[in-house]
């Protein structure tokens, strides 16, 4: 029976995490572009979903930049976690 790293199970399971908030954001971001109307049911479950996403990233970023401002800086960051995460999964398997 193969015993597997706790630390390799638990980088692969940050490394998920950080991948669902990058196709999560990304599909809010293209929501977001596509759909004008500001009272759009998909619009608010993006927002919903993303909003404990973005809220690190909004201490950040300066408190008048818009909404879509955060998005893409939050994107940006989850994107370059995923990919330190995948290159941490190289070396700890």
């Amino acid at each position: 029976m193969d015993v597997i790293d706790p630390l390799a199970r638990i980088v692969f399971l940050l490394r998920f995490l950080c991948f669902m908030a990058v196709v999560y954001l990304a599909l809010h971001a293209i929501v977001c572009r596509l759909i004008s109307k500001s009272d759009s049911k998909l619009i608010w479950f993006f927002s919903v979903v993303t909003d404990p996403l973005t809220r690190p990233v909004r201490s950040w970023v300066r408190r008048d930049a818009p909404a879509s401002r955060v998005l893409l800086v939050a994107l940006v960051v989850y994107v370059a976690l995923w990919i330190c995460l995948v290159a941490a999964g190289r070396f700890v398997n």
